[in-house]
């Protein structure tokens, strides 16, 4: 597995490196001593979860406070995604800033998003197949969702056969960056 730091301070690009022989390939999606290795963390996941959109949904961007607050290790099993990462944690260098990338079944790489940011996704795919892995169960009273489009954070989304991304109600009501809530000691 290679391992890259991003532009966002925490935020960890894992690259699997996969072996192909005329049987198929194979690869290791999680090694918890290669991920010691390389980010001197020891996540402890909770939940595995899986999500299948359609082309031209948004999910996001969403986040848990605390108590509650979630690492995510995230890929994509089938399809493609734009994936962002906004990092909420005030004490954070990078606060306020977020990445983009394209997370895809084909490039099989994955992001380690820690415990302090909001995360979506934009299916760009016909359909994707999305993999969490979560160091804090789903917890509703403690989600909070930021506006895809919010002016402050002027996030650079794809642009695809339409204006507007399709969103659940709750994800068209999201909060403006300025209004949201962040991470003082996370």
């Amino acid at each position: 597995m290679k391992f890259s730091s991003t532009k966002l301070n925490g935020v960890v690009l894992i690259e699997p490196q996969s072996i192909y022989d005329h049987r198929g390939s194979f690869f290791e999606s999680f090694n918890s001593k290669s991920f010691y290795d390389a980010t001197n963390l020891t996540p402890k996941f909770v939940l595995d979860a899986q999500s299948t959109s359609y082309k031209g949904v948004l999910r996001g961007l969403h986040y848990q406070v605390s108590p509650h607050s979630q690492g995510k290790l995230v890929r994509v099993l089938a399809g493609s995604v734009w994936d962002v990462s906004v990092d909420l944690r005030t004490s954070s260098p990078t606060f306020g800033k977020w990445m983009g990338l394209e997370l895809s079944a084909e490039n099989l790489k994955q992001l380690w998003i820690p415990s302090g940011f909001a995360h979506g996704f934009l299916t760009l795919s016909d359909t994707a197949l999305f993999s969490y892995k979560t160091t804090c169960p789903y917890q509703p009273l403690f989600e909070k969702c930021i506006a895809w489009d919010d002016s402050f954070l002027s996030i650079d989304w794809p642009k695809l056969n339409f204006d507007t991304p399709i969103l659940s109600a709750k994800d068209a009501k999201g909060d403006d960056f300025l209004n949201a809530s962040y991470f003082i000691d996370v």
